[in-house]
């Protein structure tokens, strides 16, 4: 067994951003500002995107995305129930309603064949997540988005790197919304990116992101800026940070390399527990993509066990293996079961799931002897659990 504890997750922090964020607390110029439009620019011309809006959260990105498209009271919002609870929350906090389609058993991801019998004629968009960083397939979808004359918003935070039949995601028509929590194969600390073709929301994004001000207000401190500004719409305050952006200069680089280690390590997974009955692994989908591997999520068969899910993360502990719970079904949790109600037998796959996933150890900096003493950790619980 370990002596020490392998965490769930870890960012890979080395002396280039260390230095990059000394540099800025020692220039002065800490919040929006000139590192935050490096960030912006590298980040656009990786993922191919016309416009990037750089923004505190992929949270206040979708929150600010479904406001620039007038969503509001008496809309429907299609998306998945296997996500974080923000992109369900931003539709609730908007004044929508959100409509939950299932999930494919494997991948995950929303089960596109489910999308087309939840659409009324209230529906004004569909959110697909890239669940665990592996693309939705978005070619029926952008049909469906055609034919109904929805918008399609691709949630994003788990897909920096990930591509979808040879283009990467956020360069596909359609929004994408990116997120670079610590936990994220790339991380600014806290921040997200909104990423589109559509100018005109580009600039509706670009102001309600920083109090409805010009959209580069915030040169007017600089030597070429005026002081001067204007409020063209009431507005928040959602904007990334320069002390933010420069970690995320010098993560972008590193990203395909991040990504390839990340594959390295899911693939030990899925070789060394594929004869295990007891789980479930994830599985590829059939069309042409790159797997970014933000997150490696079996479902653990407990119908075999003698524990439930939770425990199986508790014992796992005691093997010094951290473990992550990504994601108990949005219809399962406290809120949305007493205010959205949803009937587990109208979502199967996703209420399964919900009571069987959890996320093993996967980040760049491990080492395979570490992802050794996970498959060790996994076997040991199941063994002495085992039915």
């Amino acid at each position: 067994m370990r002596t020490t504890f392998l965490p769930f997750s870890t960012p890979t922090i080395e002396d280039a951003e260390i230095n990059e964020v000394v540099d800025s607390l020692k220039s002065g110029w800490i919040t929006t500002g000139p590192k935050v439009k490096r960030f912006e620019e590298a980040f656009r011309a990786y993922v191919g995107a016309p416009f990037a809006i750089p923004l505190s959260s992929a949270t206040a990105g979708l929150h600010l995305t479904l406001l620039a498209l007038g969503i509001g009271e008496g809309d429907e919002i299609i998306t998945t129930p296997m996500t974080f609870a923000s992109t369900v929350s931003m539709i609730v906090l908007c004044g929508a309603t959100p409509v939950l389609a299932d999930i494919e058993p494997g991948t995950l991801n929303i089960d596109v064949s489910k999308v087309r019998d939840k659409i009324t004629p209230r529906t004004k968009a569909i959110i697909p997540v890239h669940f665990a960083g592996q693309s939705c397939d978005m070619d029926p979808l952008f049909s469906l988005a055609a034919e109904f004359g929805v918008k399609i918003i691709e949630d994003a935070a788990h897909a920096a790197g990930t591509e979808y039949k040879g283009k990467r995601i956020g360069s596909l028509k359609s929004i994408s919304i990116f997120s670079f929590h610590p936990n994220k194969n790339i991380t600014t600390g806290e921040g997200g990116m909104v990423c589109t073709a559509d100018e005109a929301l580009a600039e509706e994004v670009s102001l309600l992101k920083f109090h409805g001000m010009n959209r580069e207000a915030w040169k007017r401190f600089a030597a070429s800026g005026s002081p001067n500004y204007d409020i063209m719409l009431p507005g928040f305050k959602y904007n990334m940070m320069d002390i933010q952006a420069a970690i995320g200069i010098h993560q972008l680089p590193k990203l395909d390399n991040f990504i390839d280690r990340r594959r390295d390590i899911a693939e030990f997974y899925n070789r060394e527990l594929v004869d295990l009955d007891e789980l479930a692994l994830p599985t590829y989908a059939p069309y042409r993509q790159r797997h970014a591997w933000h997150l490696y999520t079996p479902l653990v068969r407990i119908e075999q066990l003698t524990i439930d899910r939770d425990r199986f993360m508790e014992e796992l502990k005691k093997h010094n293996i951290g473990s992550g719970l990504h994601y108990k079904a949005i219809h399962h949790h406290a809120w949305y079961r007493k205010n959205k109600p949803v009937p587990d037998n109208a979502l199967p796959i996703a209420s399964y799931a919900s009571e069987r996933i959890l996320s093993l150890p996967l980040f760049p900096k491990m080492t395979m002897d570490d992802a050794g003493d996970v498959v060790e950790a996994v076997k040991s619980v199941i063994m002495e659990f085992r039915r």
